[in-house]
C-alpha cells in the first residue's frame, strides 16, 4: 500500500469536483498561492503548458497575417472614460494607481483590464491613409481585473493572455477578420487542446462592453459546466468615433476605421485540467504536455538498466522526453507521471533489455502494451497521434451525452438542477426572458451557435414565437 499513498490523496471529482480541482492543481505543481490575494505563482509545470499554447498560437497568428507590438500598461483616467460603455462595464474591476513615488498623481492611472483605449490611442495617430490599413496587431501580456471569487488559472485578479486588436477600412473586413480569429481559436481548441467547441454569438446582454458583436467558443466541463473559452469582437466604429481615429480613403474622403479585438487565457489551462483530468491527476494532450514520454526504469541499479533508459532518451529525440532515475519505487514514480498527465510511459528493466522489448502505458486510456524495443520511435509516434485524437472524441461525445433539449421551463430546471449540461431552447429575443432563466436556474445564455436548429416555435421561456436556439448552462 505504501505506493497508493505516495502522491497525496487527490479527492476524487465524484465527491467534490471544485476541492478536486484545486488538489489537482496544487500537487501537479501548477500553481503556488502568493500573499498577494486573487493572484498566483505559477509554477514551472504550469508555465511549461502556456509557453506550449502560446507558441502554437502565436505561429497560427503569425501565418493569419497578425503582428506582435506591446503597449504600456497603465491606462489614464480620461482615455478609459472615452467610451461610455466600455468603461461601465469595466469599473468595478479596475485598479487604480494614484502615487508615482511619493508624488500624488495628477490623473489616476488604471492598471490596464483590457488594451481597446490603449491601441484606439494609439492608431489614431498611426493611421492617416488607406495605404496603412489593415493594422493586425496582437499582444502578449499581463492584465488586472479585481475579481471577489478567485480560483487557479479560471479567475485570478492578474492573468495571462494575449489581445488582438485590429483596424480596417470597411465594415467587411472587419467582420471576416473577428470570424477568422474565432475559427483560429476553435480549430486550436479541438486540434491542440482537444477540447470541443461550440462556435457562436453572445447573446446583447452577454456581448462585450462597447462591441457590436461578440462570438465566442464555448467549452464542457467534466461537471457539466460550461467555460467561454476565447472571444473575438467586432467593434464597428464606435470606438473609431469615440477616439477619432480617421482615415483618407481612396475617394479623398475622410472615414472612420472598423475595429475588432479577441483573445485567450490562462484560463485556457483550467479548461484542460476539467476536460480532461481524472482521479489520478491531470491528463494532457500530447501537444501540450511538457513532458510527452516519460521513462521509468525498473531496478534501476541493475547494470546496463539507466544506461538503455538514457539511451531510449537520445532515441526519442523527436519528442520532450524525461528519465525518472530518482531513487523512489517504481509504483511511485507511476503514480506521480500519472498524476502529472504525462501522454506515455516507458517501463523498461533488465528483462525487458534481455527480451529486446519494453512496455509502454497510455496515461488517457490506461492501456498497457509490448514495443519491441526496435520499433520504440515509429510506436511513439502513432501513440502520440491516436492519443491526441483520442482524447479529442472522447471529449466529444462526453459534451453530446450532457447536451439537452428544453422546450419548456419545467424542462429546463429539470435538467439544469439534476444532470448538469448544456441545454438547447428557443428564445424570443428578449432580455427580461434571459434574466428571469438567470433568476431562476443560475444559467446564463452561452451563445448563439452558428449553426442554427429549430426545436420548436415557442420562446422557452415565455412562449412568444422564437428567433434563435440557444445554447444555456451554468458557467465557471
Amino acid at each position: 500500500m505504501a505506493d497508493k499513498k505516495m502522491v497525496e490523496q487527490i479527492t476524487s471529482m465524484e465527491e467534490d469536483f471544485a476541492q478536486w480541482y484545486t488538489d489537482v492543481v496544487l500537487k501537479a505543481e501548477l500553481i503556488g498561492y502568493t500573499s498577494v490575494k486573487g493572484c498566483m505563482a505559477i509554477k514551472p509545470a504550469g508555465y511549461a503548458i502556456w509557453e506550449l499554447i502560446q507558441k502554437q498560437l502565436d505561429e497560427r497568428f503569425k501565418a493569419a497575417g497578425v503582428q506582435n507590438v506591446y503597449m504600456p500598461m497603465f491606462i489614464p483616467e480620461s482615455l478609459l472614460e472615452k467610451e461610455k460603455d466600455h468603461v461601465e462595464g469595466f469599473a468595478p474591476e479596475v485598479a487604480w494607481v494614484t502615487y508615482g513615488g511619493l508624488q500624488k498623481l495628477q490623473e489616476r492611472l488604471c492598471v490596464r483590464p483590457t488594451s481597446e483605449t490603449l491601441f484606439c490611442d494609439f492608431y489614431k495617430n498611426d493611421i492617416q491613409s488607406y495605404r496603412d490599413l489593415p493594422k493586425v496587431y496582437n499582444q502578449w501580456c499581463n492584465v488586472v481585473r479585481w475579481e471577489k471569487e478567485t480560483r487557479p488559472f479560471l479567475r485570478s485578479r492578474e492573468f495571462l493572455w494575449q489581445e488582438g486588436h485590429t483596424a480596417h477600412a470597411t465594415a467587411e473586413e472587419a467582420e471576416e477578420r473577428t470570424i477568422q480569429m474565432l475559427n483560429e481559436y476553435a480549430d486550436f481548441a479541438e486540434q491542440v487542446l482537444a477540447i470541443p467547441v461550440i462556435k457562436g454569438r453572445k447573446t446583447e446582454k452577454e456581448k462585450f462592453a462597447g462591441a457590436e458583436a461578440t462570438y465566442t467558443i464555448e467549452a464542457l466541463m467534466h461537471d457539466g459546466k460550461a467555460l467561454q473559452s476565447g472571444t473575438s469582437h467586432n467593434f464597428g466604429d464606435g470606438f473609431a468615433k469615440a477616439f477619432g481615429i480617421q482615415f483618407t480613403d481612396k475617394d479623398n474622403k475622410l472615414k472612420y476605421v472598423h475595429q475588432t479585438s479577441w483573445g485567450v487565457t490562462t484560463r485556457l489551462i483550467g479548461a484542460l485540467i476539467m476536460v480532461h483530468g481524472d482521479n489520478s491527476g491531470l491528463v494532457l494532450p500530447p501537444k501540450v504536455a511538457p513532458t510527452q514520454v516519460v521513462i521509468i526504469p525498473i531496478q534501476q541499479r541493475k547494470e546496463g538498466v539507466l544506461d538503455k533508459a538514457y539511451e531510449l532518451k537520445d532515441r526519442l529525440s523527436n519528442f520532450r522526453v524525461k528519465v525518472d532515475d530518482t531513487d523512489k519505487s517504481p509504483g511511485w514514480k507511476f503514480a506521480e507521471a500519472e498524476m502529472r498527465g504525462i501522454p506515455v510511459r516507458v517501463e523498461i528493466g533488465p528483462k525487458d533489455i534481455e527480451a529486446g522489448k519494453c512496455v509502454l502505458a497510455r496515461r488517457d486510456t490506461g492501456e498497457k502494451l509490448e514495443c519491441a524495443l526496435d520499433e520504440l520511435e515509429a510506436k511513439i509516434a502513432e501513440l502520440m497521434e491516436t492519443i491526441q485524437k483520442d482524447m479529442l472524441e472522447k471529449a466529444r461525445k462526453h459534451r453530446e451525452s450532457h447536451t439537452y433539449v428544453a422546450k419548456n421551463m419545467e424542462e429546463m430546471g429539470n435538467i439544469l438542477n439534476n444532470t448538469p449540461g448544456f441545454v438547447k431552447a428557443m428564445w424570443c429575443g428578449c432580455q427580461e426572458c434571459e434574466d428571469k432563466i438567470k433568476e431562476q436556474f443560475a444559467a446564463t445564455s452561452r451563445c448563439m451557435p452558428f449553426e442554427q436548429e429549430t426545436l420548436s416555435d415557442t420562446c422557452v421561456c415565455c412562449g412568444k414565437p422564437a428567433k434563435k436556439m440557444v445554447y444555456w448552462g451554468k458557467a465557471y
